[in-house]
């Protein structure tokens, strides 16, 4: 029996978990003001960096005496600088509970070759940050992008460590009121939660971390593009603006957009309010009905931007050729665009509710998965 469509489309059916979808109010004139065609050392150049990592202070409350930096290639590029700088210098853990935390483990024993252990958690669960020893340097995901999962609090992490912390907190900045007293690094890139262009990432550092590269040289040959100290000093230039290599002025303003409509809507409070309501919305779907379910086992620990779901229904043949079914059902309809689940994750939906996305975008869409589902059920 065919089943009736709904009768309204969200009017922004862009629910990707990166790059997400652009603030609600931004149009193509938002970059009408880009710094196009000049040197991004001239003054205005400069002036637009400067503000980009000013306001960036401002909307997530960082402590003044921490370091923020613009650096190339996303957020991969700014975890991957971090590692090389800093890692090394006394044993390494190794913390993943989704693709990306697994990623840096790979490269921390396979590249850098250091001492490290792994403390590895399935796809859905959290690892226990109170059994690890924080005399070690810690290498950790806030948000489980590909998995769904989250750190509740910071509240394992002791204040007076000896080891250094290094937090991936891409899908998690902007969307969680992180503890800065317990992060010594920490980077995000701007695509996530505020909607920004890709290829630019964020490096934040704590006065430990900078001391730690100060005190330490790698043993390994260290990439130009990777380099923070000259002389056994920090670059400061680099947390001024004077980025590394030639920056994107046209995604830097971009950023200087989403940083506006982030204060406009009450900076990080408003930014997590947003978010926290949209999840909610899939949240309260999943729990009335019984063939879909979050990939996080704990509720605690589900993610309020990258919302990882399953199907459970037994009567599903194959789950990843369903789940994949479902989702381009959805993309053909334009009722959401890119929910398939991360390649290396569980089978199942990926639902981005990060605070660029309306609560009235997400209202509209839910009606239309439950009709995707009934539909590929039907056709099996």
């Amino acid at each position: 029996m065919a089943i009736v469509q709904p009768a309204t489309r969200p009017e922004n059916p862009r629910f990707s978990s990166g790059p997400c979808a652009k603030p609600p109010t931004w149009t193509h004139s938002s970059l009408a003001d880009a710094w196009l065609g000049r040197s991004h050392r001239a003054a205005g150049g400069k002036v637009k960096l400067a503000d980009a990592i000013s306001q960036t202070r401002r909307v997530l409350n960082i402590p003044e005496d921490y370091k923020i930096g613009i650096v190339p290639a996303s957020d991969t590029g700014a975890f991957e600088m971090a590692m090389w700088s800093m890692l090394g210098e006394r044993p390494a853990q190794m913390v993943a509970w989704e693709s990306f935390g697994a990623g840096w483990v790979s490269d921390v024993v396979k590249q850098l070759k250091i001492e490290a252990s792994e403390h590895i958690a399935p796809y859905g669960e959290i690892f226990d940050m109170a059994s690890l020893n924080y005399g070690n340097d810690v290498c950790f995901t806030w948000n489980g992008t590909t998995s769904g999962v989250c750190l509740a609090s910071g509240d394992a992490i002791p204040a007076n460590r000896a080891g250094l912390t290094l937090c991936d907190a891409t899908s998690a900045a902007f969307a969680v009121d992180l503890p800065w007293d317990k992060l010594d690094v920490t980077t995000f890139s701007w695509q996530k939660v505020l909607g920004g262009e890709a290829a630019h990432g964020v490096l934040i550092l704590s006065p430990r971390a900078v001391a730690r590269l100060e005190s330490y040289t790698p043993a390994w040959p260290m990439p130009k593009i990777f380099r923070l100290t000259k002389g056994g000093k920090l670059i400061d230039g680099i947390f001024r603006g004077e980025t590394i290599n030639t920056p994107s002025m046209l995604c830097v303003e971009d950023y200087l957009f989403a940083l506006d409509w982030a204060e406009s809507v009450g900076g990080l409070q408003g930014l997590m309010g947003r978010a926290q309501v949209n999840a909610q919305a899939v949240w309260d779907f999943c729990a009335t009905r019984d063939w879909i379910d979050n990939l996080a086992v704990d509720p605690a620990t589900r993610s309020v931007t990258s919302v990882c779901l399953k199907f459970t229904d037994p009567r599903i043949k194959d789950p990843a050729v369903f789940a994949k079914a479902v989702a381009k059902r959805m993309d053909l309809e334009g009722a959401a665009l890119d929910i398939g689940a991360y390649r290396d994750a569980p089978a199942g939906l990926r639902i981005w509710c990060g605070a660029t996305v309306e609560f009235t975008d997400v209202e509209a869409m839910l009606p239309w998965l439950e009709w995707a589902y009934q539909t590929e059920l039907n056709a099996q």
